[in-house]
């Protein structure tokens, strides 16, 4: 069991994040609740700014990458720490506009665009179209043209990349849906074709390898991969490519075994292995983006459940039921999610009850995690699920008709709601 630094044991045996009680937390607000230390988000944001702007003299920018938890308080929070944002749905980019986002500072992503989510970008000046296929550049040109624009774009390319992590994030590899594969001349032949439309500007190339990853050699064989093929390029047609996009994918601490290496030494090491090879092959060091999603927010947050039954099976397992689960977070039923559970009403206690915790839905699947050593429970107490900042929101659902839950953030020792609660008549609005 690990502990944030943010997170304390106070004087009645209680959970603490950001001097705030979470047991009060739970009464104030109901659960499931999840909750943000804003502090631990932006100081996240400059620890990345900082690192982009020392190694690459400025010459480079963080997109946060928006899929990891998209609403306008985050949105709000990333404008003001002067980072750009990747968005990859049309759903993100008015969430964007909506409260006033530089366009200039939006990345629009995505393997499958819409014709309207397309136009949306266009019409609203989006910064840079990352294009994935050649059906997709083809329509950007076309609604750019009816428009009389020519748009900034990027290609995302295979660069054929193992980043040692689980088959349904990993990403860089051949065999993915994501991008062209260099390998095999497709990327090369893509571009070819890309060039020859008017209304596109083919600035650089992206890439994306996979999340949750540890090590920095993937990182760096893919910056060679990408900046050789830069080089590749420019001797190819006669271009000179100014932009580099190598992606996210940087690892946090879920459990105590993970050991995430420091995002500056991800950001140091890349840009020693840029500048070797932009002197080997003669380039010009180009602008260099991140875009770190997870690692921005995923330790930022927890969520915070109340107790229901305990269902001991003897010789079996142990079950705890929680008023939540796969609506709110789904990571575990899809690809095994790791997580820190306590007892938040009795981090004081020792956790000597090893416990089944199952959500609320009528699915086998339905758990948060499985043979967890916990404080041993009893109904009503509060369960704190540790480090779910990223990708928990993001992709809850009302499976089984459940509202999706409340959000607060933390502020100078202070909770406000950022998200109310979905009621019934929310999740019927539509419904005719």
């Amino acid at each position: 069991m690990h502990l944030e630094s943010d997170m304390r044991v106070n004087s009645k045996g209680h959970l603490t994040v950001a001097g705030l009680d979470t047991v009060e937390l739970a009464k104030t607000f109901g659960t499931p609740l999840y909750v943000m230390d804003e502090a631990v988000v932006r100081e996240n944001c400059r620890l990345y700014k900082n690192a982009v702007d020392q190694n690459y003299n400025g010459h480079g920018m963080v997109f946060y990458a928006s899929k990891a938890l998209c609403i306008k308080e985050m949105c709000r929070i990333i404008e003001s720490e002067g980072l750009g944002l990747d968005v990859v749905s049309g759903g993100e980019l008015y969430t964007a506009i909506s409260i006033g986002f530089p366009m200039d500072r939006i990345m629009f992503h995505g393997n499958f665009k819409t014709e309207a989510e397309i136009e949306m970008g266009v019409v609203n000046d989006v910064g840079r179209f990352v294009i994935d296929n050649l059906y997709e550049a083809e329509l950007i040109n076309t609604i750019a043209k009816k428009y009389g624009k020519t748009v900034k774009a990027l290609l995302r390319v295979s660069p054929g990349t193992d980043a040692h992590t689980h088959e349904f994030i990993m990403t860089g590899q051949i065999d993915s849906k994501f991008g062209t594969p260099i390998e095999g001349g497709a990327a090369e032949e893509l571009i070819g074709k890309i060039l020859e439309l008017k209304n596109i500007n083919l600035a650089g190339l992206h890439c994306h390898i996979g999340s949750q990853i540890f090590e920095l050699e993937p990182f760096n064989y893919t910056a060679r991969v990408m900046l050789n093929f830069m080089a590749d390029i420019d001797e190819k047609f006669s271009i000179k490519m100014t932009e580099l996009d190598l992606g996210g994918g940087f690892g946090i601490r879920y459990i105590e075994d993970h050991d995430p290496i420091p995002y500056e030494k991800y950001m140091e090491s890349i840009a020693d292995t840029v500048d070797s090879v932009c002197k080997e092959r003669n380039l010009d060091r180009p602008y260099i983006m991140m875009e770190p999603g997870r690692s921005i927010v995923g330790s930022a947050g927890l969520t915070l459940y109340t107790v229901g039954s305990i269902k001991e099976i003897k010789d079996v397992r142990n079950y705890v039921a929680i008023d939540g689960g796969l609506p709110d977070n789904p990571r575990y039923a899809l690809y095994g999610a790791q997580y820190d559970v306590l007892v938040a009403s009795k981090a004081n206690k020792r956790p000597d009850f090893t416990a089944t915790i199952a959500g609320r839905c009528c699915e086998s699947g339905d758990l948060i995690q499985e043979n967890v050593s916990i404080a041993k429970p009893e109904p009503g107490d509060t369960v704190a699920v540790l480090d779910t900042g990223a990708y928990n929101y993001s992709m809850a659902s009302n499976y089984n008709r459940v509202p999706r839950p409340a959000m607060v953030f933390i502020r100078n020792g202070q909770a406000r709601l950022v998200l109310n609660r979905e009621s019934y008549d929310d999740m019927l609005k539509n419904d005719l």
